[in-house]
């Protein structure tokens, strides 16, 4: 299991794996793969400056890359306080009704409430490529597309390739145009933000737009190897994965209050997932539950645009992981939820891929020579 992206990125697999889990993105890295840490959880540049650091230490030397989530176009933006009056009361009235009628609790008074995170506003994004530019990552990814094309520069000065999402052959086209190295084809399937074109379509009309020009990743609906031998068939040059290592026991190390999380994602099957707005004001796939129903019902609001929507309901996903209910918990995952079932350590996960891949590539083989 070797393509060209395995030189280009100094790995053994071509096996991309993204994760706000320090633990998780080592131990992909540790196991041949490339982990990348995605920053937008950190508000404070201290503590990613920390976790990186951390990265450094242990991953044995093995590659490493980071996510930030930047759009193209700097926006004007206002402090955290203005952006907290910009939020209408009746959303606020909207989201403490449902965490009431839901049964989550206040939080108790010693508890450290964690801030609403403003990874999501350009400056912060900014500060984050800052802080990764310090240590070593062999990869800086944008989860918006392309970064501006002086943050694309910037990286380019200290020998970091960068990628871009992208959810359209014309985004690809655009994200190449402006300098990005690596274009990672994200289907409709995948969790997180996403656009509106399946995978199966939308990787070979990526390829077809850039593939000559620089590597193409395959994202979305990767979760066993026979799926990544399917994507690198379309012409991708590796996978992309996230939702596959929400259930690791490593994730635990970074969220150690994470338990009601996998025994919701290990009870679900892939049709429990929802594409919504309410998670961060953007088109995003979650796992349904009882909170995001209750954004569906006739009487809830709209969400809010980029980034009010998060910092609206950040209090709520507070509590909610607090109160650890598997039937409400507030999570991005793809449609490959189905296949997550059980919690397993990240090196059982990634031979797991490994050795369905070969055995896929042996079916194809077989079918040629029949």
């Amino acid at each position: 299991m070797r393509t060209t992206l395995c030189d280009t990125l100094g790995i053994d697999l071509p096996i991309v794996g993204f994760t706000p889990s320090e633990h998780v993105a080592a131990a992909i890295s540790r196991a041949g793969g490339l982990g990348v840490l995605g920053c937008v959880r950190f508000n404070d540049g201290d503590e990613l400056d920390d976790v990186l650091t951390w990265m450094d230490d242990n991953t044995d030397g093995r590659p490493y890359g980071v996510d930030v989530v930047m759009p193209s176009k700097i926006p004007t933006e206002g402090s955290s306080m203005d952006l907290n009056e910009l939020i209408p009361a009746e959303h606020r009235a909207f989201v403490e009704r449902t965490l009431a009628e839901l049964g989550v609790p206040e939080l108790p008074e010693d508890t450290e409430e964690r801030a609403g995170v403003l990874g999501w506003l350009h400056s912060v994004a900014r500060s984050h490529v800052d802080v990764a530019l310090k240590h070593r990552p062999s990869l800086i990814a944008n989860a918006l597309g392309s970064p501006p094309v002086d943050v694309i520069d910037r990286a380019h000065e200290h020998g970091v390739p960068v990628a871009a999402l992208a959810g359209k052959a014309e985004h690809a086209r655009r994200h190449v145009d402006n300098g990005v190295d690596l274009v990672v084809a994200q289907g409709y399937e995948a969790g997180g933000h996403t656009g509106e074109i399946a995978s199966m379509v939308l990787l070979p009309e990526i390829v077809d737009a850039v593939g000559d020009r620089v590597p193409v990743l395959a994202a979305g609906g990767i979760g066993s190897g026979r799926q990544a031998a399917a994507a690198l068939t379309l012409g991708a040059h590796g996978v992309w994965t996230g939702s596959l290592w929400l259930t690791t026991r490593e994730y635990l190390e970074t969220m150690p209050a994470s338990e009601a999380v996998q025994q919701a994602l290990v009870a679900a099957d892939s049709s429990d997932t929802v594409r919504t707005r309410i998670y961060t004001g953007k088109p995003a796939r979650l796992l349904k539950t009882r909170w995001t129903e209750a954004w569906q019902a006739d009487d809830a609001p709209e969400p809010l645009p980029m980034p009010l929507q998060n910092l609206l309901v950040s209090p709520a996903h507070n509590r909610i992981h607090a109160a650890a209910d598997p039937s409400v918990v507030s999570m991005p995952v793809g449609q490959i939820v189905g296949r997550l079932n059980e919690v397993r350590p990240v090196a059982e996960v990634v031979d797991e891929l490994v050795g369905q891949f070969e055995q896929a590539v042996d079916g194809v083989s077989r079918i040629r020579h029949a």
